[in-house]
């Protein structure tokens, strides 16, 4: 039985880009569907659909890649962990990687990459960064 699909998700996709794989099926959640969502926005994945078969729902996320075939995924981690629950203020998640990375976190507010949620004055548990 799978306890984190999120950590699996990302394994998936980090694994994904290390084969160079045009494509990789993902669990569906509402929580993997906007972590994806913010991926695709923030220019790591090129696209994603959610797939229906029956009652059973996945995400087929299509990777992106440079003009030299590298994946422009650099490093996709885990931060906040089933037994270790990891949370910022709104000041500690100003930038990451000097603005070449992003956080996602989980706010109040919604999912949101940690540049909209320093906008917006809020902190969160942090999920994931990837750079």
């Amino acid at each position: 039985m799978m306890t984190d699909i999120i950590a699996d998700s990302l394994t998936r996709i980090r694994n994904a880009a290390q084969r160079r794989l045009e494509t990789t099926e993902l669990i569906h959640s509402k929580m993997i569907e906007a972590i994806v969502s913010i991926l695709v926005d923030k220019g790591y994945l090129e696209s994603y659909s959610v797939n229906e078969e029956g009652n059973k729902k996945s995400i087929k996320v299509v990777l992106k890649y440079d003009d030299n075939g590298r994946s422009v995924i650099n490093e996709i981690k885990k931060i906040s962990k089933p037994g270790r629950r990891i949370y910022k203020g709104r000041e500690d998640i100003k930038r990451f990687k000097n603005g070449y990375g992003t956080m996602i976190v989980s706010t109040s507010a919604g999912v949101l990459p940690n540049d909209e949620a320093y906008k917006r004055g809020i902190g969160g548990e942090v999920i994931c960064s990837i750079w």
